[in-house]
């Protein structure tokens, strides 16, 4: 299932110009990314507390097609592409009134506390197999 949140440009995530700095883009999808796992009823602090896992983004294509400006109320959605025992991707857009302005794939995976590769849980898998159940993905 798509996942959406809304955010409005602030000034400080524009240059000179009153455009979207690009690697704002980056943040309004990570913010979308950490929203799209706590609707799946994932917590990432106990994760990381409990099971010493935590997430990282090991590849990402991003495509900057229009720029967003100051004020602008933006929707940012998250969608699955994949996912295995290891690895997470993501199909990911910025839009404004229903116009992509910005648009990525990302690849997440799973690090120990030490930085080691990990398997996702089982307990993420599961959610987000559920979630990819339910909808379009």
């Amino acid at each position: 299932m798509t996942h959406a949140i809304a955010l409005r440009v602030y000034y400080e995530d524009t240059d000179l110009a009153g455009i979207v700095y690009y690697a704002n883009y980056l943040k309004f999808i990570e913010r979308a990314r950490t929203e799209w796992v706590r609707a799946l009823g994932i917590d990432q602090g106990r994760l990381r507390t409990e099971q010493g896992i935590v997430f990282a983004v090991r590849h990402i294509e991003a495509d900057y097609l229009s720029p967003a400006r100051f004020d602008d109320v933006l929707t940012v959605t998250t969608a699955l592409r994949a996912l295995t025992g290891a690895r997470i991707v993501l199909d990911q857009a910025v839009r404004r009134d229903g116009v992509r302005l910005f648009a990525a794939t990302v690849t997440l995976v799973a690090l120990t506390a030490a930085g080691a590769p990990a398997r996702l849980p089982a307990a993420l898998r599961a959610a987000v197999s559920a979630d990819a159940g339910s909808g379009a993905a």
